[in-house]
């Protein structure tokens, strides 16, 4: 089993949720409910994930949640795409935040095929 508290992948993710939920507070009060919660559900559900994963009894199930934790991960850039066409983030905050997304992405992908590998 691995710990969460410990993984680079868990807390790069959990700093980036921190930081769309900032990048999300100005966004129009009609969206409360809507793509702000999205978003911010989204972003939560990346290290969420990755640490209910690492409970499980093998890698292979680990495997499955570091699976959902990047469908999430793709979820938050459209969002994120949509929200940038709203004209709801600057283009500079969001390419920012779509850098630091795809860093999260890549090294899930990363740990997800090391992960894959030791169940060969």
């Amino acid at each position: 089993m691995h710990q969460f508290k410990k993984l680079e992948i868990w807390k790069r993710s959990q700093d980036f949720c921190v930081n769309i939920y900032a990048l999300t507070g100005d966004f129009p009060k009609s969206e409360m409910f809507g793509l702000q919660s999205q978003i911010r559900r989204s972003a939560i559900s990346i290290p969420s994930n990755i640490a209910e994963g690492t409970s499980r009894n093998s890698n292979k199930e680990f495997n499955r949640f570091l699976e959902i934790a990047l469908g999430s991960a793709y979820e938050l850039e459209t969002q994120l795409i949509i929200a940038n066409r709203l004209n709801y983030i600057e283009k500079c905050t969001f390419d920012e935040a779509s850098e630091e997304l795809n860093s999260v992405i890549q090294m899930t992908m990363k740990f997800r095929s090391r992960i894959r590998n030791q169940l060969n």
